[in-house]
């Protein structure tokens, strides 16, 4: 169980941040560009499906995705699909006043290319079922997405510093295995954004860190200690999330290399002092839990490759990222 952050201690970083979100946001906007979902769409290659206006009905042959590159698809679209939530979730904890709140918009306003690029894509590609997508959609969006750190803000930000890093890494290296130009293009343009949001959250947190150095690394620990993608728990998550791990796409090691150890050298968590008692316990509590995830990835990586021997053994070649 995740203990809030002192109220009080939010409300005083919610005001003396603004400054910051101010800065961040500005350095946001003068870095990133506008793009247009509809022209990463191959739109010429698709065609009317079955249902009221007499298309064709949709077949496994029509997609030309491997099976991990559709899972890893569908994983990622229901994710972005959810940003009401977030946008709830995220509004809720930081305000929607001043700065925060016109970040916040901007943040959502961005995020929605994702999966509107993504959805068309997939159609128009024929890439998976779409009567199983839609399903899926309302059946998660039904269930919606509620953050264990409601109404803290310092736990939020922790969060999204090593989420949105981690999703730009699930994009990437899902449009590299799916062997197809348009879509690794696609993605790697999503990822580009995911990336800059992950800068603005990071650089924030490094502030707060400044501000009230025990109360971050208390987030810090707790984020990094008890961290699930927001799409954890919908149908079907655990046969997909295991593919995905199998194939490289987003694993234990990538998460240990690529995102978590980037975030906290940026930080330079180690050396942050001013502490409190509690402060000091949450910094060893993460040194801790990060040797032994050093010690997790190597049995890990272990057992990936002996599974991969298996499957050569008997004549299968395993589908990975190379």
């Amino acid at each position: 169980m995740v203990k809030p952050i002192d109220p009080q201690i939010q409300s005083r970083l919610i005001r003396d941040l603004e400054p910051a979100v101010a800065k961040e946001l500005d350095r946001h906007l003068a870095t990133t560009k506008d793009w247009y979902p509809h022209e990463y769409v191959p739109w010429s290659e698709g065609r009317t499906f079955s249902g009221p206006l007499n298309g064709d009905a949709w077949e496994a042959k029509d997609s030309k995705l491997t099976t991990v590159a559709q899972d890893s698809l569908v994983l990622n679209l229901m994710t972005e699909d959810n940003l009401p939530s977030y946008h709830t979730e995220i509004a809720l904890s930081m305000g929607r006043d001043g700065a925060w709140g016109t970040w916040i918009n901007r943040w959502t306003a961005e995020e929605a290319r994702h999966s509107i690029v993504l959805r068309d894509y997939l159609m128009a590609t024929r890439g998976v079922n779409p009567d199983e997508l839609e399903d899926l959609r309302m059946a998660h969006m039904q269930v919606g997405y509620q953050t264990p750190y409601e109404n803290d803000m310092l736990h939020t930000v922790a969060y999204v510093s090593f989420q949105e890093l981690a999703t730009r890494v699930s994009h990437r290296n899902t449009g590299r295995i799916s062997h197809d130009e348009v879509c690794e293009g696609m993605l790697a343009r999503v990822a580009l954004d995911e990336n800059l949001h992950m800068l603005f959250y990071r650089n924030l947190l490094a502030e707060a860190i400044k501000l009230e150095p025990s109360a971050a690394m208390r987030a810090i620990t707790d984020v990094v200690t008890n961290f699930q993608m927001p799409g954890a728990g919908m149908p079907g998550w655990g046969r997909k999330s295991v593919q995905i791990a199998l194939a490289g796409i987003y694993d234990l090691p990538l998460h240990l290399t690529d995102v978590l150890n980037p975030v906290l050298r940026a930080w330079d968590i180690y050396n942050v002092d001013g502490l409190d008692d509690d402060g000091k316990a949450a910094q060893a509590e993460l040194k801790a839990f990060m040797d032994n995830m050093a010690v997790e990835v190597e049995r890990f990586t272990e057992k990936r490759e002996h599974h991969f021997e298996r499957l050569v053994a008997r004549g299968q070649e395993p589908l990975r990222l190379q």
